[in-house]
């Protein structure tokens, strides 16, 4: 898990509008966030909280991390991407997680959840990464998935086959991303795709502010 001192130093990247609803000091409220995205289990979180003397319960937390609406921050202009897409189970239902990674820095450009994997959901997924970042002359590190070729090829997009070398930087956060779901028992239970999804994009958040 990260060092505590960097957790609460990034902590305050968390805009928490919803906090006029809640009890709970705001800082405490961030350093739950954090302490949850970067590691800790919602038990082990309420622990800690309730050292400075607050006892929330563990859907509480839960909640204050669907509220926040945290994603990667826009605006990025990166020279090499890697884009890929992986398996997350909710429940019993097989969902894909595509993700665009700067290769140099291993910071989320986007993530997003679909229940399925075509060339469309791609080039969805292409439009919304081209509004938020500037990669219009990045080049693309993908597998021999032909729906990542195509979609890019339809953007205009350069892209290079690669399974090794700087593509590798998304297959190291996807293990990351499946080690912390483990902890859930190897996928999301009783949760809905939009939910999932806010915790993966918190997610993505988090680990950008720690690297």
């Amino acid at each position: 898990m990260p060092e505590f001192s960097r957790l609460t130093g990034s902590s305050s990247g968390a805009q928490l509008d919803f906090v006029e609803r809640e009890a709970t000091p705001r800082e405490l409220m961030r350093l739950s966030i954090q302490l949850h995205l970067s590691g800790l289990s919602l038990s082990d979180t309420v622990s800690i909280l309730e050292k400075f003397g607050v006892e929330p319960a563990r859907s509480t937390v839960h909640n204050w991390v669907q509220k926040a609406e945290l994603q990667p921050t826009d605006g990025k202009q990166p020279d090499h991407i890697a884009l890929d897409e992986t398996v997350i189970q909710l429940d019993d239902q097989r969902y894909w997680l595509y993700a665009a990674v700067d290769s140099e820095t291993n910071e989320f450009l986007h993530v997003k959840l679909y229940s399925t994997r075509t060339t469309a959901l791609t080039s969805i997924f292409l439009t919304e990464l081209r509004e938020k970042h500037d990669v219009d002359d990045a080049v693309f590190l993908v597998d021999s998935a032909p729906w990542l070729k195509a979609a890019l090829h339809g953007h205009g997009l350069r892209f290079r086959y690669e399974t090794h070398g700087n593509r590798n930087a998304v297959e190291r956060l996807f293990q990351e991303i499946k080690r912390r779901t483990s902890q859930f028992g190897n996928c999301f239970r009783n949760a809905d795709l939009e939910t999932a999804e806010t915790w993966l994009q918190s997610y993505a958040y988090c680990w950008n502010q720690l690297i």
